[in-house]
């Protein structure tokens, strides 16, 4: 039996968790409201503030699903109640990130700055302080699509493996490559 899907969801206080006819399960939170079809076979059930999600069979179908579910659920509850935070780093010479609105101006060493529009329910917010490299941080109720972001920004100059130069998260051990060695003879 699934590890994760056995585990029961604790829902915190201010937190409200519906499930509907259709078993569309609805969290409600301080941050705000996520919603999440769940598969038809798997029962998700509410009792004494515990959430839990059970499946009908130990098919390999059912099995994959009760995990996933239960993962799905628990992720709302946490951003709804905490929200989910993102910080990438602009390591390289010239390197900058700006915040206007809902759209982040990068620049990232080619001939032209790049323009990214963000979704709504992501908050970006950008700092650049002197001798350190900008970092942005992503903020969103939603760890989906905070998390489908940041990969696009890091996408767009992956740290390379000689000077690391690029966007990476903070964090981050990324592993280095010696470079030529100058060998005479």
């Amino acid at each position: 039996m699934s590890r994760i899907g056995k585990a029961p969801v604790t829902i915190p206080a201010g937190v409200t968790v519906t499930v509907s006819s259709d078993n569309v399960v609805t969290v409600k939170g301080p941050l705000g409201q996520l919603s999440q079809k769940v598969d038809a076979d798997i029962t998700v059930s509410i009792e004494d503030g515990t959430l839990s999600v059970t499946r009908p069979t130990d098919q390999p179908r059912h099995r994959s699903m009760h995990g996933l579910y239960r993962a799905l659920i628990n992720n709302m509850v946490v951003g709804v109640s905490q929200g989910y935070e993102i910080k990438q780093e602009f390591v390289g010479v010239g390197y900058k990130c700006e915040v206007k609105g809902q759209i982040i101006e990068m620049s990232l060493g080619y001939s032209h700055d790049i323009h990214m529009m963000i979704p709504v329910e992501v908050k970006a917010e950008a700092v650049t302080e002197k001798k350190n490299n900008p970092i942005l941080t992503l903020k969103s109720i939603d760890k989906q699509l905070v998390g489908q972001v940041a990969a696009k920004i890091r996408s767009l100059r992956k740290p390379e493996p000689y000077k690391g130069k690029g966007i990476k998260f903070v964090g981050e051990q990324l592993r280095r490559k010696a470079g030529k060695s100058a060998n005479s003879k």
